[in-house]
């Protein structure tokens, strides 16, 4: 079994090759290929975290769609002062297809 974690986003993720992962958006139209990078390797039972070596591991992905995340509701309330402010947020989301652990 090869899995690594990869760098994306600010995130890391656990990814296999077939895995579908949401990202912070990037800069790539539907259809591009995305290089990520690893942070962690595990190969069977060999587990690789040199990043010397960790610079030649390629995890290749491919862009399936953008997308907008789940709106997440911002309140802000003060007491006694009628302060009340209200805000919403939607994450821009890009939804990629891990092909290759090389």
């Amino acid at each position: 079994m090869v899995y690594a974690v990869v760098r994306a986003g600010g995130r890391q993720e656990k990814v296999e090759v077939g895995t579908i992962v949401q990202l912070d958006r990037l800069k790539a139209v539907q259809g591009d290929k995305v290089e990520l990078a690893a942070v962690l390797l595990v190969d069977g039972d060999t587990i690789t975290t040199d990043a010397d070596k960790l610079a030649k591991v390629k995890v290749t992905a491919e862009v399936v769609s953008h997308l907008r995340g789940p709106k997440i509701v911002i309140q802000k309330f003060k007491n006694k002062t009628g302060y009340k402010k209200r805000q919403g947020h939607r994450q821009d989301l890009t939804r990629v297809k891990i092909t290759g652990i090389k």
